[in-house]
């Protein structure tokens, strides 16, 4: 995954925020996160809603049974950098509650169909976080 990912963060910087492949038409962003355990930086590619000033992600793991590590980090630390198309700023990562993050969620699905079979495969309450610029 590690590969996978650095391909698309490489072409993300490369393209303004655009890639091609199995993200092609979907918009990305960059969540730059504070590792809580080894204290190190990480970056992973993400698919967003913007939403006004903030950016909706979906902690799906690609349907996983357990959430993402950037999704751990947050927790520990939700002081993130994000990058979208070619701005990178500050900003909060906060865990929407309900009934906010059903709304959000449904919307995502609206995006892609994937994350309805995440919901279906993941046996979990899949995490919505919403990045709010500081």
């Amino acid at each position: 995954m590690s590969d996978w990912n650095e391909k698309i963060i490489k072409e993300f910087r490369e393209n303004g925020g655009k890639v091609g492949g199995h993200f092609e038409n979907s918009t990305l962003v960059l969540l730059h996160t504070t590792g809580a355990r080894s204290g190190q930086r990480r970056v992973n590619p993400l698919m967003c809603l913007p939403d006004g000033d903030r950016y909706v992600v979906v902690a799906s793991k690609a349907g996983a049974p357990t959430n993402p590590d950037w999704y751990h980090n947050i927790l520990a630390d939700p002081n993130v950098t994000v990058e979208f198309g070619p701005e990178t700023f500050e900003a909060t990562a906060r865990i929407a509650e309900e009934p906010e993050r059903t709304e959000l969620y449904a919307r995502m699905e609206a995006l892609s169909d994937a994350f309805s079979e995440y919901k279906k495969i993941s046996g979990r309450v899949i995490p919505v976080v919403v990045l709010e610029r500081t």
